[in-house]
């Protein structure tokens, strides 16, 4: 039986409408932490002009293989192994790359790892795209964010909502320069960098 995950229901919907503006460039598009697997499912179909490479560590791939194969389509690939601590990773030269709900719950080690990675793997004109729950000056944008993060520290220390002014500068370190910050529904944000654009604002 698939794993489904009820947030990644509720959000695909608009991170989708985020994407087709954001990828309308990109050929194909590294998915990092890719979990159950419904992102890289609904994205595909509805993002025809991509290539779809979803990603996950070894002890989360063969759930994320099955749904892949039962439910994929054609400019869908097989998952491939990808930790963000591999150095290099194993995509080189790609368009573009998403993750969804991944940095809260790595290590800020980790974290530091995935801008790394990414702007090791990014092409020319890459784009970076990652959703999920950010702080902005050290404060929560929201009393549910607040509590989101306790329960994350709760369960695991080394987890947090990230500021978003440390994650920039780890961007800025590889060459990428902040292209969108969009507001998503239940206080989330999709933030975009893009090698070589303009800063925003």
């Amino acid at each position: 039986m698939l794993v489904t995950s009820a947030a990644s229901e509720r959000n695909q919907g608009p991170i989708l409408e985020v994407l087709r503006r954001e990828l309308a460039a990109s050929t194909g598009v590294l998915e990092v932490g890719s979990g159950t697997g419904q992102h890289a499912v609904y994205f595909a179909p509805n993002l025809p002009h991509l290539t779809w490479q979803p990603s996950e560590v070894p002890a989360l791939l063969a759930p994320l293989a099955e749904r892949v194969r039962l439910q994929g389509t054609p400019n869908l690939r097989a998952p491939i192994v990808l930790d963000v601590r591999d150095r290099p990773w194993p995509a080189r030269s790609v368009d573009a790359i998403f993750s969804a709900n991944t940095l809260h719950i790595m290590g800020w080690d980790a974290v530091a790892d995935f801008f790394r990675g990414a702007g090791g793997a990014l092409g020319p004109e890459g784009v970076l795209c990652v959703y999920g729950p950010f702080n902005y000056h050290g404060r929560y944008t929201s009393d549910s964010n607040a509590q989101f993060d306790a329960w994350l520290k709760a369960r695991d220390p080394d987890s947090a909502i990230r500021d978003f002014e440390a994650l920039d500068a780890l961007a800025r370190a590889q060459g990428l320069t902040l292209a969108a910050d969009h507001a998503m529904p239940a206080n989330n944000r999709t933030l975009v960098w893009r090698r070589g654009a303009r800063p925003l604002g």
